[in-house]
């Protein structure tokens, strides 16, 4: 393994790989702030003009996490352009020049919304499905991706793609995070009748697994790999584990499915409860055999060691 450049390090991903790291010294770092540790990096945003040859120089693999993320209330007056200019535009920059430094791989770390939003009465997505993004976010990957292997092919630069779905672990904000303090509090949540849905997560720890393995495994090359914790589960099944590992009994009620789509469509929230009582399922069965991978920590141990700052 030769020098690696990372972007988005401090972020929950980023950090999880820098800490899964065994030695810092042959890293560069490309982020929003100053690291602590870091024999050089650039603090710099991830957009279509900015130049990175500082942080690119003799390094042989780039491996790309930084984007502007899925947001539930976007205030950008054209959303779609402006998950462009990072996830799209800015990744291209960074490619390109990547290309002129000799770079010899690209890791990029995107979204399983490539694929869709749900699998709901369909089968799991495969890395072979043709690709459709329903929100801006979902398309500025697409394009990424599409744009990455295209300038792969043109220019031998090895591209890898991945597709993580739902990231969760120690540290970990948002929804999963609300979820599993609601469940350590003891209160009787409303899940138990969520039961038909299936939903594949990955935690941090087996998502920066493959990433690590993908900075060298020679099959990886020009690859698009999907991830999961190899172990789906239901709305009611996931709050059950989150009780389970908290320590704490299973008090959610059985309220009926209906009643969720019913008061999504009362108060204007139907994409909320889609989420909720939907599924998304992803084959990973081209991942494991191209790389002969299994994810190394069971969705219990990930759901353990996310309790810990829940």
């Amino acid at each position: 393994m030769g020098n690696i450049l990372i972007t988005g390090y401090s972020g929950f991903v980023g950090c999880h790989l820098l800490n899964a790291l065994d030695s810092l010294e042959s890293v560069n770092l490309l982020g929003r702030s100053v690291p602590s540790v870091c024999n050089n990096y650039l603090k710099a945003n991830i957009d279509a003009t900015t130049n990175y040859t500082q942080v690119l120089d003799e390094v042989e693999v780039v491996i790309h996490i930084a984007a502007r993320v899925h947001v539930m209330n976007d205030a950008a007056a054209d959303p779609l352009e402006a998950f462009r200019e990072v996830n799209t535009l800015g990744t291209l920059n960074l490619a390109k020049q990547a290309v002129k430094a000799g770079v010899k791989r690209f890791i990029f770390v995107s979204s399983v919304k490539v694929n869709g939003e749900s699998t709901s009465a369909l089968k799991p997505f495969c890395v072979s499905d043709k690709p459709k993004p329903e929100d801006p976010y979902g398309v500025s990957k697409a394009e990424a991706e599409m744009q990455l292997m295209a300038l792969g092919k043109e220019t031998g630069m090895e591209i890898v793609i991945i597709r993580p779905p739902l990231v969760y672990g120690e540290g970990v904000k948002a929804n999963f995070a609300s979820l599993m303090k609601l469940v350590g509090k003891g209160l009787p949540l409303p899940f138990r009748g969520i039961s038909n849905n299936k939903r594949s997560l990955v935690s941090v720890y087996n998502l920066v697994d493959l990433i690590k393995v993908c900075i060298d495994h020679p099959s990886a090359a020009n690859q698009t790999f999907l991830v999961s914790d190899d172990n789906d589960l239901s709305t009611a099944e996931m709050v059950a584990l989150m009780a389970k590992v908290q320590g704490k009994a299973n008090l959610s009620l059985p309220v009926p499915v209906c009643c969720f789509n019913l008061a999504g469509k009362v108060f204007g929230k139907q994409s909320v409860v889609d989420r909720l009582v939907g599924s998304l399922q992803v084959d990973i069965e081209h991942t494991k055999k191209t790389l002969n991978w299994q994810p190394p920590y069971s969705v219990e141990d990930g759901f353990k060691l996310s309790a810990n700052r829940a």
